[in-house]
């Protein structure tokens, strides 16, 4: 893997609150993808990757660091104009502290399941989860990270 990579982040989260359109339909769940460069390293056994994001609207960005360690826990950190450690590890329930310009929120992250596959040039990571906020349930949601080094990428 190379220090350089492409970061390309998807999500889709399935609303829990039942909240429906004016006309009575239920609201259709948008997927949102992110792609961005990144920078790589590998350091104690231990995947890292990390990159900056800009706020749309908001002075200043979040840097964010990810940590993969060993196929079984995510990490993802947040500094700046909000500042979180999120951790998703099959099976467990992670509690984190969510720091935004409008407040704070006690997020839960209770992971059903998470796939890390790994190739010279391509890191794969599939997790499925149930987020809630300040305790009440608020979506299942599904998050695909995949990290590709620049000799992986076809121009």
């Amino acid at each position: 893997m190379t220090k350089e990579v492409l970061l390309s982040i998807s999500g889709l989260h399935y609303d829990m609150t039942g909240i429906t359109e004016e006309d009575g339909t239920e609201e259709e769940n948008v997927p949102i993808e992110v792609i961005t460069p990144a920078s790589y390293y590998w350091k104690d056994g231990k995947h890292y990757v990390v990159y900056d994001e800009v706020v749309e609207g908001l002075p200043g960005t979040i840097r964010n660091k990810i940590r993969i360690t060993d196929g079984r826990l995510l990490e993802i950190m947040k500094s700046g104009i909000s500042n979180a450690h999120m951790v998703f590890e099959k099976d467990k329930i992670n509690m984190a502290q969510y720091e935004t310009p409008y407040g704070e929120l006690l997020v839960g992250i209770h992971t059903k399941d998470m796939k890390v596959e790994e190739t010279e040039d391509l890191i794969d990571v599939r997790v499925n989860y149930a987020l809630d906020i300040n305790g009440e349930a608020v979506a299942d949601c599904n998050i695909v990270l995949q990290i590709k080094s620049h000799s992986g990428i076809r121009e």
